[in-house]
């Protein structure tokens, strides 16, 4: 038997980085992962699809986005489980509960709302704990395995959602997900495979205990986002330990399905030719409506070298999805020399007003007062630079958290 295992699909997300065209490409990226599931599922013999919660970003997405949601799930051509997550919980309020859902409900999708197992065909179950609310007051995958029978000869997938106890950063949380119950449910045949959602890059936990991870990636710490996961299960002779041939084989592999990326970088500038590295770099990288950069500076710049910075930046902004210079992780000084002096090429009272921001820009580089004398300097660098026979400088948008 062969399933498709996905989850957080995050429908409805905003990133605030994201200008309003990107924003709304990104947004519709989401729901054509959805498309790109069931084409994958198609291709890949799969019987069925359980997407493992937090399938909307909350439970007060627009209607709009309730009803693309829906036809994005009636592309996929096989039965198709949803679990209620954290996000989106089967609570008063559920986007599960809506009017525009359940009158517009695909044939095929089924939200699993409770621990009573659903029969596919015979001999294959699927199972769900789906979070009632935002702040479950226990271990909802245990409850479930108390509640369901051992099934000896098929195979049975428990959907589910949450941390698991295993290097978790409070260990009291009452939630978590307790790896010694799930064990032992395995081991009792209550269930076969534990299909998580939460964590957002693709993990084995054990291994017949893996996270899907996100269809589309969502932040920069996603390890390994944009995946589902293709799982073989075979039916075994009976209730045995997990893993052993008695309890039947387990086979998982993980597919790409993303579009979309958010990569992060550290550069060290030391000069000009370090600008033109980068700037090199940028200009090698593909997909770059759906790419989304993060990058952080540290290192020396004479004024020259900062103002290309600058143009590279501003350039790099208006062609990629999103730009961001991480101000937490940069360290960028800028250092006035005497080629910058020099080319600045001013008199009179320009000529003076420059001396003093040269003079107030040799402080601490990590002043404000510096900070802002520097930043004077480089537009001032850019302004002559420009000269009037060539008109105002580049313009276009410039990259948030520009240093």
């Amino acid at each position: 038997m062969r399933f498709l295992h996905t989850s957080d699909w995050q429908l409805g997300l905003r990133r605030y980085f994201l200008d309003g065209e990107a924003q709304a490409r990104y947004a519709g990226g989401r729901f054509d992962a959805v498309v790109r599931l069931g084409e994958l599922a198609r291709a890949e013999g799969c019987e069925f699809v359980v997407a493992a919660g937090d399938l909307f970003e909350s439970n007060q997405v627009d209607r709009r986005t309730v009803l693309r949601a829906l036809d994005a799930m009636a592309a996929v051509p096989v039965p198709l489980f949803l679990l209620p997550g954290n996000h989106d919980p089967l609570d008063a309020a559920s986007v599960y509960r809506s009017a525009d859902f359940t009158a517009g409900l695909p044939d095929g999708v089924r939200v699993v709302t409770g621990f009573d197992p659903v029969e596919v065909r015979p001999g294959v179950e699927v199972a769900g704990a789906p979070w009632p609310t935002r702040h479950p007051r226990g271990d909802l995958v245990a409850e479930a395995a108390a509640a369901l029978p051992p099934l000896a000869g098929g195979v049975r997938v428990l959907v589910a959602h949450g941390r698991v106890d295993a290097g978790a950063p409070d260990p009291d949380e009452p939630a978590l997900i307790r790896l010694e119950a799930v064990e032992r449910a395995l081991a009792e045949g209550r269930f076969h495979y534990l299909a998580l959602g939460d964590r957002h890059s693709a993990t084995r936990i054990a291994e017949r205990v893996w996270y899907s991870g996100t269809p589309e990636a969502t932040s920069f710490d996603e390890e390994r986002p944009g995946r589902a996961l293709v799982v073989d299960l075979e039916p075994g002779s009976g209730s045995a330990a997990a893993g052993s041939s008695a309890a039947g084989s387990c086979r998982v592999e993980e597919r790409r399905v993303g579009a979309w990326r958010f990569l992060a970088e550290q550069r060290r500038l030391g000069g000009g030719d370090d600008v033109l590295d980068l700037e090199g770099w940028l200009e090698s990288l593909d997909d770059k409506t759906r790419t989304v950069l993060r990058l952080s500076l540290v290192g020396q710049l004479p004024l020259h070298a900062r103002v290309r910075l600058d143009e590279v930046l501003e350039r790099a902004g208006e062609r990629f999805a999103g730009l961001e210079l991480w101000e937490a992780g940069s360290d960028l000084v800028v250092v006035p020399d005497a080629l910058d002096r020099d080319e600045l090429g001013l008199g009179g009272y320009a000529r003076a007003a420059v001396e003093r921001l040269l003079s107030e820009s040799q402080g601490d580089p990590h002043d404000p007062e510096t900070a802002a004398a520097r930043d004077a300097l480089a537009l001032a660098y850019r302004l002559a630079r420009a000269g009037p026979e060539r008109g105002h400088p580049a313009r276009g948008r410039p990259a948030r958290g520009s240093a």
